[in-house]
């Protein structure tokens, strides 16, 4: 493989403004890939990673997104394809993240994160595929540990993942032959956040690699399925440390 696999290809990163959504971004510019990311409150971290990605000599642009939204996210691919010409690589990365006790769990918590973690998948593969089409892209999803293991405290998030899992292998059936459709299911994400220090030393303890993931460990097998074989396809990567074992 070359240095610079994505060379000439395009990808289109929600939620690419910061946290695993940014490493992603970075990574994938560093493997030669033009780059738009989408953002939908964190303008500035958008422009300070689209300053980053130019600066590794790519060309790269944000643009702000609702994922929930069917217009909004029909304004992000057409922005995404009028500007690199094509589209070759979708990463649904947006994502909301909540616990809250099953008994305490409203409809409006529920709808909501559905609304995030799977509809918005949904809405931009739909919106995109008639470009990956002509490119023989790739779509690659952003799954949870918590879609393939139940938390107690974490319903309404553990099935919209499940969801997504799911919708993972129908894409992979539905745009077969020309569009390869995979998921990446990260497990503890240590981002260095000091109120989670306490949380990330137990599940670190719990894991049987000893260590929790990093950004960089979910960006690097988003790289993988965006530069491997499209004979994969309709692939779930827990990429744990072994947690989920």
């Amino acid at each position: 493989m070359t240095s610079e696999p994505l060379l000439g290809k395009s990808a289109l990163v929600t939620g690419g403004a910061r946290r695993i959504g940014r490493e992603i971004a970075l990574n994938l510019a560093a493997a030669g890939a033009e780059v738009t990311i989408t953002y939908l409150k964190s303008r500035h971290e958008a422009e300070e990673t689209i300053r980053e990605i130019k600066d590794l000599g790519r060309l790269a642009i944000a643009v702000e997104c609702d994922v929930r939204t069917e217009q909004s996210v029909r304004d992000a691919v057409v922005a995404a394809v009028n500007f690199h010409g094509h589209l070759d690589v979708v990463v649904n990365n947006a994502g909301v993240f909540q616990s809250v006790p099953l008994d305490q769990l409203t409809l409006e918590q529920w709808d909501d994160v559905f609304a995030t973690n799977a509809r918005g998948p949904f809405l931009l593969a739909r919106q995109a595929i008639s470009h990956l089409r002509k490119t023989h892209g790739r779509i690659i999803n952003i799954g949870s540990l918590g879609g393939i293991h139940a938390w107690a405290s974490h319903a309404h998030y553990c099935s919209s993942k499940a969801a997504l899992h799911m919708l993972t292998q129908t894409m992979a059936r539905a745009f077969a032959p020309e569009v390869a459709v995979n998921c990446v299911a990260p497990g503890y994400i240590d981002l260095g956040e000091a109120e989670t220090r306490q949380e990330a030393e137990h599940f670190a303890a719990k894991t049987p690699l000893k260590r929790n993931g990093t950004a960089r460990d979910v960006a690097d097998a988003v790289l993988f399925f965006a530069t491997a074989t499209n004979f994969i396809t309709g692939q779930v990567l827990a990429v744990d440390g072994g947690l989920g074992l």
